[in-house]
């Protein structure tokens, strides 16, 4: 999917890691990245490790209302992004 090989946080991490983070936008702030000034959002994983997510893999989950839930990831060994699903 995407490689976020780069992102703070990652390493160490076993084969399918799997991280949980919340994740509230309204659909105002959702504004600056389809104008292209913002292209990723930064999360804190539930177990405080932070995760720079491409704006793109969170297009399935955007409403007019924004993106709001709790998401799983999952990452490969060297940090990237196997999958991203809406938990609730």
């Amino acid at each position: 999917m995407t490689d976020t090989s780069r992102t703070p946080g990652t390493d160490g991490m076993t084969e399918g890691q799997r991280l949980r983070f919340e994740l509230h936008l309204s659909g105002e702030r959702l504004l600056a990245y389809y104008r292209g000034r913002v292209q990723s959002v930064l999360v804190r994983a539930h177990d405080g490790r932070t995760v720079r997510l491409p704006i793109q893999v969170l297009r399935p989950f955007i409403t007019r209302e924004g993106i709001f839930g709790t998401f799983e990831i999952t990452l490969s060994p060297k940090g990237k992004l196997l999958d991203i699903r809406l938990v609730y």
